[in-house]
């Protein structure tokens, strides 16, 4: 039931959308950022769903600044914990 949720959620996603979250939680993503994390959110979802132990943050680690991609490691860590029992 969830997945669909969130399916139906990321197949509306858009650039702005995303970028709207990473300003409401202190991150400003440059463009080539901003499209990166969009591409990775549309394709990779489903792997995520399928199995959430899978996801490796570090293999985004050179498309984004340092400062960036340890604020999104961050987030990311805290929004799996507190959604991990939906997956």
């Amino acid at each position: 039931m969830f997945k669909g949720i969130i399916e139906n959620y990321i197949n509306k996603l858009s650039l702005y959308d995303i970028n709207d979250f990473a300003i409401k939680n202190n991150i400003y993503l440059n463009k080539n950022e901003l499209e990166t994390t969009y591409k990775i959110v549309k394709t990779e979802y489903k792997e995520f769903l399928n199995n959430p132990d899978s996801i490796n943050l570090d293999k985004y680690k050179s498309y984004y600044n340092e400062d960036n991609f340890n604020k999104i490691v961050i987030l990311f860590n805290e929004y799996f914990k507190k959604y991990r029992a939906y997956l």
